[in-house]
């Protein structure tokens, strides 16, 4: 039977996990990210959920991308 590598066990201390890929982010020359945290109907969570699993992309990624084309740049103009 075939062994297969499983990584490293995750840090106990997730904030720290999660400030070291924010810092890796930023030092990759990436703009700042912010976390923004709303409050949605069970009923539309279980909409977007879905529609991103059948369209194979990430929820945030997602949401940012509707976030972007009300309020970016290009919509200010």
């Amino acid at each position: 039977m075939k062994k297969v590598s499983i990584g490293t066990k995750p840090e106990r201390d997730s904030r720290a996990a999660a400030e070291a890929w924010v810092a890796e982010r930023q030092a990759s020359g990436e703009e700042k990210m912010k976390r923004l945290t709303i409050d949605v109907p069970l009923s539309l969570h279980r909409q977007i959920k879905s529609r991103c699993a059948l369209d194979g992309v990430n929820m945030a990624d997602a949401v940012r991308e509707l976030l972007e084309k009300r309020f970016g740049a290009a919509a200010q103009g």
